[in-house]
């Protein structure tokens, strides 16, 4: 066999045979090669930068931050329907304990906690994992379903608290950072994850599909990715600052593909405030009912102001001279472009304070200067359903004769004079939503409404005519 055969087989001794039969000089192995040629130090200095440059604002901001990232952990207790092996052996049935699992982050070293309110709601049992693993039950403080925001407290000190900054100077592109255990234990420790995006947009309001969400209003969009489990965690700035409460993502699978929203951390900051203080949020209310905008509207009349349909007698909209047809095009230090963003508003604003409006009226601007007030809690606005609310669930058949919008719903029949007037529904209204809940159906909505009995302000969205209103009230 010669080298030229050895060659084209590709044989695996062919570089030893070459060098014995030319009688070349063997090649050193690696251990033996010299030494290269760097400077004496070099190669220090050139390590120490590269270990340098693995440091950057976003591990800071983790480290800074993460230590204080918890998953909450909760049971809740579901009906099923009874087997016949159930009813056989008589063993109890017709209930299932079903776990749930989310995020949440330390805003006090006295162990409270903000997490979202979808995360614990219904909960019977809820326990809170550090990140070393220790694990501590918790009590509910209190929750806020319209803004999906809830805090819970356990019993420890000392602990690492993650540093709040502010949502209202946010900057389209900048980074930021979401942390969270997006499949709790299954990854194999209570680390939390972590992944990093941009803001991609803020104050977005999204108006709700058919198929999907519901309103929610004045969010951050971030390309983060925000999966199963990361709720409740922090939306974090690369100056280690949380900027938003880790929601929700717009997506038919229910996965991330790039739409991530947070809640500001301005509004959650106020909801904990209140939540601590009150058990409940105070929901501010200046008495003014405004026209919702389309969401297929065009550009223009999303970009119009909110225009005050009615205002409520009695109310401090009624005392600061507000009248029907008003338009209002900003609140405080925010442009109202349209009703969205008035809702968007109202989360923010704080009962006692005022707020300074500019409204349009004969193409005239003018500064209007209105009391917040925390909804009133009068026997007219308090609702028994089966009473004074008939409602029908919305048919395919229904939506076709009467040109609604919604795919789904509670169709409104019959109301009552004194809920009607203080709510402002109407029979054909359909209710679609109630808080944070899209309504399938008339028994739904009724669930939801006698529910939130005691339970604090409810917000309901109506469509009427093609658009979406809102409502506030109380159950006691």
């Amino acid at each position: 066999m010669n080298r030229r055969s050895l060659w084209r087989r590709g044989h695996p001794l062919l570089f030893v045979l070459l060098a014995a039969c030319d009688g070349a000089t063997p090649q050193p192995s690696i251990a033996q090669l010299p030494a290269s040629r760097v400077a004496p130090g070099a190669a220090d200095s050139l390590t120490a930068n590269v270990a340098a440059s693995r440091r950057t604002a976003i591990t800071t901001a983790v480290a800074g931050v993460s230590p204080a990232v918890v998953t909450v952990q909760t049971e809740r207790v579901e009906r099923t329907a009874a087997t016949p092996y159930d009813l056989f052996f008589g063993t109890r049935s017709g209930e299932q304990v079903a776990a749930g699992i989310g995020s949440g982050f330390i805003v006090q070293a006295t162990g409270v906690i903000v997490t979202n309110a979808h995360v614990v709601a219904g909960a019977s049992k809820i326990n809170v994992a550090l990140r070393d693993g220790t694990t501590y039950p918790a009590n509910l403080v209190g929750a806020d379903e319209l803004n999906d925001l809830a805090v819970l407290r356990i019993d420890a000190k000392n602990l690492p608290v993650a540093p709040l900054g502010t949502s209202r100077d946010l900057l389209i592109g900048e980074w930021v950072v979401a942390i969270g255990n997006p499949y709790g234990f299954l990854l194999g420790n209570s680390e939390p994850s972590v992944t990093v995006g941009v803001v991609s947009g803020v104050g977005r309001n999204l108006t709700g599909r058919g198929d999907g969400p519901g309103v929610y209003v004045d969010m951050i969009q971030t390309d983060a990715s925000i999966n199963p489990g990361n709720s409740g965690g922090p939306l974090v700035s690369a100056s280690g600052e949380v900027v938003g409460v880790n929601s929700s993502i717009y997506s038919p699978s229910g996965g991330s593909i790039g739409l991530g929203f947070a809640i500001p951390i301005d509004r959650a900051r106020r909801v904990a405030e209140d939540l601590l203080a009150h058990g409940s949020v105070r929901r501010p209310w200046i008495g003014v009912k405004v026209e919702q905008t389309q969401a297929t509207a065009a550009r223009g009349t999303l970009n119009a102001g909110a225009t005050i349909e009615r205002i409520v007698p009695g109310s401090p909209a009624e005392a600061a001279g507000l009248r029907a047809g008003d338009i209002i095009t900003r609140s405080r230090d925010r442009v109202v472009r349209n009703a969205y963003d008035w809702e968007a508003e109202l989360l923010d604003l704080r009962v006692g304070e005022n707020a300074t409006l500019m409204v349009r009226r004969d193409n005239r601007e003018r500064r209007v200067t209105v009391a917040v007030k925390d909804l009133p809690d009068a026997s007219a606005e308090r609702i028994a359903v089966l009473r004074e609310l008939q409602l029908i669930s919305l048919t395919p058949a229904i939506r076709v004769e009467r040109g609604i919008r919604s795919a789904q719903g509670a169709v409104v029949v019959r109301v009552s004079d004194r809920v009607e007037q203080a709510l402002g529904l109407r029979p054909g209204d359909v209710i679609v939503q109630i808080n944070r809940t899209p309504v399938a159906d008339a028994p739904q909505a009724a669930r939801l409404i006698e529910g939130a009995g005691g339970s604090g302000p409810v917000r309901m969205f109506v469509e009427r005519a093609g658009m979406v209103y809102s409502t506030d009230f109380r159950i006691r």
